[in-house]
């Protein structure tokens, strides 16, 4: 379970939220039987279709543990090899933060609410006009979730375009994260040989080498397979660097239903399934129990363009279907939602956000990547809509939470007492003390009377968006002490800063 704090001293730190996060599993899209036979089908793809491309270097090992390797050169597994390497894979993942008291523990069903994707624009609020994204952008965004209520990691969400070189993209990327926000971060990697010196800023952060494989708080988000059913080798690589130096993986696979996975939502989810299981037989085989949470993210065409669409109804179940496939295995979750369609904070955002995020949530996902932020099917980003999807995920948190009932929780006694006296439960010593705990109460949403809401100027829900991330970025975080900052200037090409508008 995450272990949060308040301290008294920042912005980032009054923000953070005090309770465990709540536990999903309560919805199932897919009955016992169909998710058995999902599963029996994902077995049954790794050991006759198997993966292609397994690096070289791996087949030996894989196959003296009991692969097969086809004249064809594709890598199959039969399932008593899988059924091995799920029972020894990890169950939880430990992510601390930054600040180790802002971490998470991922697994189980716990419900955790996050960044993601690789957003090339970001939308201007003032203008309504979408630019490329920057260096800028992102320690903004990042520094938004940092300070957010209701987002508990950041994956990083935009490509920031403003980058030289592959090396400079990944080396600023995971400072501007890692300086913007305390919680856990994930970043991406152009090359396995990028790992190196980002670890080694990693530990400048920290306070001295070797700190980061004692306190791994950034994990690496990895897409280790390319749908259908192949590996991604430099993805495989990039795996084994990471695990030799003890960061966290997350581990991607995102079929694309009707165009790269079967069109039937159940052959999707199989075929992903498998894809996603090729994964854990990696790191069964380099190490096994290493930490590792499992990306398992159909995506859905629009079979009438071949476009990905992010806010679909059957993104949505799919998502969730996934989630409670990896819940049932016992392995961690990740799933996408969030990823609207829609190319501005409108009803469309709001409906699609609302939808996909909440059966994600309800069926147990450990970990929603590009929940919140996201616009224009994960091409766009917006510190504006990351605000408001903050306030959603209030809501959505509350109500996997469900109805608790406790045994105080139905009081006869007050009940008798205050239907034959006062006639409402408004100054009830259990009102007063459970009011901020039993509900939760939007930041940005408005629930003022129609007259009161014209009296205060009839702002919109972007109008307090704007103010809110005015707010939020203004205020530098403080959690990275500024000798060591200075350290990684000195040692690292540190872009974040030196030029306008960075």
């Amino acid at each position: 379970m995450a272990r949060h704090s308040r301290k008294r001293a920042g912005l980032q730190d009054r923000t953070v939220l005090t309770t465990t996060p709540p536990r999903g599993g309560r919805f199932a899209p897919l009955s016992d039987l169909d998710r058995d036979r999902i599963v029996e089908a994902a077995f049954a793809i790794l050991g006759r279709t198997g993966m292609a491309q397994c690096p070289t270097g791996l087949i030996s090992r894989a196959t003296a543990a009991g692969a097969v390797l086809r004249t064809d050169g594709r890598l199959c597994f039969p399932r008593p090899l899988v059924e091995r390497s799920i029972g020894r894979a990890a169950r939880s993942v430990a992510l601390p933060g930054f600040v180790e008291n802002h971490g998470i523990t991922v697994g189980g069903g716990y419900v955790h609410i996050g960044t993601g994707g690789a957003a090339v624009e970001v939308l201007d609020a003032a203008s309504m006009t979408f630019r490329a994204a920057r260096l800028r952008d992102l320690y903004d965004m990042m520094a938004i979730v940092g300070r957010s209520e209701n987002i508990h990691y950041g994956v990083r969400p935009l490509v920031a375009r403003d980058m030289p070189s592959p090396l400079a993209m990944d080396i600023n990327t995971t400072f501007a994260c890692l300086k913007a926000c305390p919680k856990p971060i994930g970043v991406s990697f152009d090359s396995a040989a990028h790992l190196e010196p980002v670890v080694s800023l990693l530990d400048l952060a920290l306070g001295q080498e070797g700190a980061f494989r004692k306190q791994p708080f950034c994990f690496g988000v990895i897409v280790h397979a390319v749908s259908p059913l192949r590996y991604a080798q430099e993805g495989v690589e990039i795996m084994l660097q990471a695990i030799a130096a003890g960061m966290p993986l997350q581990i991607c696979t995102a079929g694309q239903a009707g165009a790269t996975s079967p069109v039937t939502l159940a052959g999707a989810l199989a075929q992903g399934l498998a894809e996603t299981l090729a994964g854990l037989m990696i790191v069964d085989l380099i190490r096994p129990g290493f930490p590792c949470i499992f990306a398992f993210m159909p995506f859905i065409s629009d079979l009438r363009t071949g476009a990905m669409t992010g806010g679909s109804g059957e993104t949505a179940v799919a998502n969730a279907a996934a989630a409670q496939l990896l819940l049932h295995l016992g392995l961690p979750s990740t799933v996408s939602a969030g990823m609207t369609d829609a190319k501005t904070s409108d009803a469309q955002a709001g409906y699609e956000k609302g939808y996909t995020v909440a059966l994600a949530a309800q069926a147990g996902a450990d970990m929603i990547n590009l929940a919140v932020g996201m616009l224009g099917s994960i091409m766009a980003a917006s510190p504006e809509a990351l605000v408001i999807d903050n306030d959603m995920c209030g809501a959505i948190l509350r109500s996997v939470r469900g109805v608790e009932v406790g045994a105080a929780s139905i009081d006869l006694e007050q009940i008798e007492r205050v239907a034959t006296g006062p006639g409402h439960y408004l100054g009830e010593a259990q009102t007063l003390a459970l009011m901020k705990s039993e509900y939760v109460y939007p930041r940005l949403a408005n629930r003022q009377g129609i007259s009161d809401w014209r009296e205060a100027g009839a702002r919109t829900i972007w109008d307090a968006a704007r103010d809110r991330v005015a707010e939020l970025t203004a205020e530098m975080p403080t959690h990275l002490p500024v000798a060591r900052e200075v350290e990684i200037r000195d040692r690292f090409e540190i872009l974040l800063g030196k030029a306008a508008g960075q």
